[in-house]
């Protein structure tokens, strides 16, 4: 019995979770708080680029390789379902936001964020999808038969 112990796709949730949360704080209430800039300082409304693009890297970076090591198996299929559910979090709050509520997208360097986000979720959905087709397909091994 496994007690505590994070498996890679629930990891892989909690990175897109995690991403969807950044987005509500970086859209919503970045610097709406002035006295907490000093400890937030990485994340603040004026912070972008460098540090939109690590966040970026590493979020995707961690997707789109985590999906060898959690292919759905007969025990974890569901969590396997839920991982590939959760990258639509991310996406969806930016979605949200540039076409539900653009006034929260003040400046162009927001919009450019916006849509490196919207980028960068959609490759993650369809790049996990297309992965995870080709890898089920290599491990049922799908394919022609050889002739004889």
């Amino acid at each position: 019995m496994r007690r505590g112990h994070l498996s890679v796709a629930g990891l892989s949730v909690l990175f897109a979770l995690g991403l969807a949360l950044w987005e509500v704080y970086f859209f919503w209430f970045a610097g709406s708080f002035k006295s907490a800039e000093g400890i937030f300082g990485v994340f603040t409304a004026d912070r972008l680029g460098f540090n939109v693009a690590w966040l970026c890297a590493i979020y995707l970076t961690f997707q789109l390789l985590s999906i060898p090591f959690s292919l759905p198996s007969g025990i974890n299929r569901f969590m396997g379902v839920v991982d590939g559910m959760a990258s639509l979090v991310p996406l969806a709050v930016v979605l949200i936001v540039v076409f539900g509520k653009p006034q929260l997208i003040g400046s162009w360097q927001r919009w450019e964020t916006a849509l490196l986000l919207i980028f960068i979720t959609m490759v993650d959905l369809f790049g996990g999808y297309t992965f995870n087709i080709a890898l089920s397909r290599r491990t049922m091994d799908v394919g022609p038969t050889p002739s004889m």
